[in-house]
């Protein structure tokens, strides 16, 4: 093992969060600054690589040291590459003529058109609830819904792998905070039953498709046991919504639990292709939110231009054309090829693909050759996994052919083989 590799296995990711003894406020970004300029693989190499294009399945990327190169893109959320469809391009560019580039006000003053009114009754049409509530930025959606409507009174059970900005949102909120091992419904269980009778206000959440894993929560199991005792559910459906389902309209879909959902949370920055969240819920629910989420309250409203090109999107959704049957037979012929290769792919039920490396120092230099010859994917290590538990994550999208699909899996197997990964 070289002498940069056993460093690296000293580099930890929470060495650098809190401030040392005699150190002053500033100093431990200055020891993650020594550690970036060492020369030693952190999985940092690739932050902040800069497109040159829009999006589509070849990006060409500009480098931190200047190189220009085009790579085959697996490393985006916009699974459909739905905001580059001319009927949306179209809407956007004329919300934009008319609003201009931002609204200049929170959504309570006068931050609002009737494009956004629009677009809160496309979403709560598509869940089939009485109203909805967008919100300019995905984290914030789940910050302001869960601190909104949770309190120290009030307990939240969540799933292990859920969204880093459930866990914050929790957090703010004072709630008394339980979770459960990934999906397991027999320690959910458990933790209900010993929720003392005194405590009234429940609330269980889970993601719909799991961010990192692209398996589906199993809703229906959770919808049962929030009946048994008496629990509120939300779900929060990113990576789910436009993409799972017999229609795209998500992981309740998936379930047929769709009017059992209490709080149905998603981000229109992943399938939608924009930016923001919502959450589409009963109408004294979604009007309690515009008051008490302070996410909502004190944030500029989305800019118009989004907000028309996202309802020509539920457009599309609503008629089931924005190409998800395409998405997923390009997702399933990637996933079997790697299966195929003798890869670890989790239990992926969307167009998620983890593939498990379970070793960090291989995995940086997997994820830097990778990228060098090609082909750009996501990685995934501590804290957003454990570390034995570091993978490449995968993100197909609509517009790969055959062919570039193809050769990216031709080179990840051929690396796969070269790190005895495979």
């Amino acid at each position: 093992m070289s002498t940069l590799e056993t460093q690296a296995i000293n580099i930890k990711f929470e060495n650098f969060v809190h401030t040392l003894e005699n150190e002053d406020l500033f100093d431990k970004t200055k020891r993650v600054d020594e550690v970036l300029k060492s020369g030693v693989l952190t999985g940092n190499e690739a932050l902040g690589m800069i497109s040159l294009n829009k999006l589509s399945s070849i990006v060409k990327l500009r480098e931190k040291n200047g190189y220009k190169h085009d790579v085959i893109m697996l490393g985006s959320n916009s699974y459909l590459n739905i905001q580059n469809h001319p009927k949306v391009l179209k809407a956007s560019k004329k919300a934009l003529e008319k609003f201009g580039m931002g609204m200049g006000a929170v959504s309570n003053y006068a931050g609002i058109c009737d494009l956004h009114r629009t677009l809160e009754k496309k979403i709560a049409q598509f869940y089939g609830t009485e109203d909805a509530i967008v919100f300019p930025s995905g984290y914030g959606t789940n910050i302001g819904v869960i601190s909104a409507l949770c309190n120290s009174e009030d307990i939240i059970i969540n799933d292990s792998a859920n969204h880093a900005s459930i866990f914050d949102g929790c957090q703010l909120s004072g709630a008394q905070i339980k979770i459960y091992p990934h999906r397991n419904m027999k320690y959910l269980e458990k933790i209900l039953n010993r929720i003392p009778d005194n405590i009234t206000g429940r609330l269980i959440i889970t993601d719909g498709v799991f961010s990192m894993d692209g398996d589906i929560a199993p809703l229906n199991e959770i919808v049962e046991l929030a009946q048994k005792y008496n629990c509120k559910i939300m779900v929060d459906d990113a990576h789910g919504i436009g993409i799972v389902g017999k229609t795209g309209k998500g992981s309740s879909e998936f379930y047929n639990v769709q009017n059992k959902i209490d709080l149905n949370v998603g981000m229109l920055s992943k399938a939608p292709g924009g930016l923001g969240g919502y959450c589409a819920a009963k109408r004294e629910i979604v009007q309690y939110l515009r008051l008490y989420a302070r996410t909502y309250f004190f944030s500029t409203a989305m800019s118009a231009s989004v907000a028309g090109g996202l309802i020509e999107v539920f457009n599309l959704f609503e008629k089931d054309k924005a190409g998800r049957k395409e998405l997923m037979e390009k997702t399933i012929y990637l996933k079997e090829k790697l299966l195929k290769a003798g890869f670890n792919i989790g239990n992926s039920q969307s167009a998620i693909i983890p593939v498990m490396i379970y070793d960090e120092t291989k995995l940086f230099r997997l994820y830097q050759e990778l990228r060098s010859e090609g082909v750009y994917v996501n990685i995934v290590t501590y804290p957003a996994v454990r570390r034995k538990e570091c993978r490449l994550r995968l993100c197909v999208m609509k517009d790969l052919n055959y062919n570039e699909l193809n050769r990216a899996a031709n080179l990840i197997i051929k690396k796969g083989i070269q790190y005895g990964i495979i």
